[in-house]
């Protein structure tokens, strides 16, 4: 089986290459000319396929040093670019030595003629049929080289911006994960911590055991919970522990994609198929093939892409947007909504076969409210992540401020905390945490005007009963329930005449 180098920059440019070719050649990739040299010279292809504007060194200058490679010179050489269509361009490329020059794209029929005929046509190339530089050659070079210069430094640039800014992310969420380790004093166990999944609360624990078990396999998994819990956090997870780890985990937001564009993103389109539409574009699941694809609010996908995600479940299969050539993926799906998809099919808004075929493996992430025992931990967890971005050094938590968040009904859950802790932090100016309580009780202040939320009285009824259980129905003093609560026992007095509570019949006889 003969040998294909192909070079590009772009991951899915070099996907489809390798997906067209994998069934009739063995290939390698390089990503700019500079790697496509060294992997020639470790394992010389039987012809090279290469883009031209890329990083490092461009396909022309590529081409130049292959000519004149003793190991490589008669080895086919052929460009497939859309950044270049001037005919000077062809040309140039023809006086270097290129075999073929191709336009991007080109329909898959065509493309593997156009390479079987350079392969058949230099199958007998001597050592005197390479090409020779010649003055017009060099001038030609120089010429374009001039004109090239400035968009490739400006490509260079927003490359290596990019690979910085990942590196200082990775660097960063390296550290923080390091701090709030150190912080906590081994009270969090790393190996509990899945990435910024923190706590070790029994509800967490009985997530990350279901995580654990289903990441190797190829299940689908379907993940519900409130709004704000993480959903994303475990999809994430289970990526990171399945065999598909070092593949694309690729997420979508159905929620946030345009209902007229939805197919495109999510199966791509072929040139023509819609306006605008001036090229082939792959679609989410074909980049994730080999990978995960994580669905996010999948209970807001219309009726129509539902029917294309069941056969994608059921046959692997699609096409894309205007084509009509099935497409196979092996993808393993991940799907998650705050949606109620029982009640959305009694509704007739959600297909009942798409449900049973998301909901193989179902998981429940717990809401907030349901580990409160995590909060101190998720506490410190934000307070040193954005303590470090802000530049700020807080070491103390005050426990007035710890003892209401702790009894805070979150009903944005995580994000919430997330958003109070990191507005605590821009106001703090000195080394202790602190909150704004009209931040975390609006219910409460609002009782009288009828906005008191009915799960939240529920909360504070079972909180006061369980500390005057404690007390013995003591109020008042070190030992009394409202020291419990972490509230003055004017206001505990006031909430047990509000909710007509009485607090007599917890007193031992």
């Amino acid at each position: 089986m003969k040998n294909v180098l192909i070079v590009d920059d772009k991951d899915e440019n070099l996907a489809y290459l390798e997906a067209l070719l994998g069934s009739q050649f063995e290939t390698q990739s390089a990503r700019n000319g500079k790697e496509a040299l060294s992997k020639a010279h470790t394992k010389p292809p039987d012809v090279v396929i290469s883009d031209l504007l890329m990083p490092v060194m461009d396909g022309f200058t590529l081409l130049r040093e292959w000519r004149h490679d003793a190991l490589l010179e008669r080895i086919p050489f052929i460009i497939y670019t859309s950044t270049y269509t001037e005919p000077s361009d062809e040309r140039l490329a023809f006086n270097l030595g290129a075999d073929a020059f191709i336009l991007k794209p080109a329909e898959p029929d065509v493309f593997l003629a156009r390479l079987q005929h350079v392969l058949d046509s230099t199958r007998f190339r001597g050592p005197a049929d390479r090409r020779k530089s010649t003055h017009s050659e060099v001038a030609l070079l120089k010429e374009y080289s001039e004109t090239l210069i400035h968009k490739l430094e400006e490509k260079c640039l927003e490359l290596e911006k990019a690979n910085q800014a990942l590196q200082v992310r990775m660097v960063e969420e390296r550290e923080l994960s390091d701090q709030v380790v150190k912080a906590l004093g081994e009270e969090v166990d790393r190996a509990s911590m899945f990435e910024e999944i923190v706590g070790s609360s029994p509800p967490l624990k009985k997530v990350l055991s279901s995580v654990a078990k289903v990441a190797p396999m190829d299940t689908t998994v379907l993940i519900t919970g409130e709004s704000g819990t993480g959903k994303e956090l475990i999809a994430r997870a289970i990526h990171k522990r399945s065999r598909r780890a070092d593949r694309l985990l690729v997420c979508v937001n159905c929620a946030a994609l345009t209902p007229s564009l939805i197919a495109s993103e999510l199966f791509g389109h072929e040139k023509g198929a819609f306006t605008g539409a001036d090229q082939r574009r792959l679609g989410r699941f074909e980049l994730a093939s080999g990978g995960t694809i994580f669905l996010d609010e999948i209970g807001d996908l219309p009726s129509e892409i539902q029917i294309a995600l069941l056969r994608v479940l059921q046959e692997h299969q699609f096409e894309r947007v205007g084509g009509n050539v099935p497409i196979t993926v092996d993808v393993r799906v991940i799907a998650a909504t705050s949606r109620d998809l029982k009640a959305a099919m009694t509704a007739g808004t959600f297909r009942v076969d798409l449900f049973y075929r998301l909901n193989v493996f179902p998981i429940l992430v717990p809401p907030l409210s349901d580990r409160r025992e995590d909060i101190p931990v998720l506490l410190e967890y934000f307070i040193h992540r954005f303590g470090g971005k802000m530049r700020k050094k807080v070491t103390k938590i005050e426990k007035k401020s710890l003892d209401m968040m702790c009894s805070y009904s979150w009903p944005g859950n995580i994000r919430e905390l997330q958003n109070v802790a990191e507005r605590s932090m821009v106001l703090c100016d000195g080394d202790t945490f602190t909150v704004d309580e009209h931040w975390l009780l609006p219910e409460l202040r609002h009782q009288s005007s009828g906005t008191f939320n009915i799960g939240v009285e529920q909360f504070e009824r079972t909180a006061i009963e369980e500390a005057l259980v404690k007390c013995h129905g003591k109020v008042s003093g070190p030992l009394g329930a409202a020291a419990v609560l972490g509230i003055p026992p004017t206001t505990l007095e006031s909430k047990l005449k509000s909710l007509k509570i009485n607090k007599h019949v917890f007193k031992c006889d």
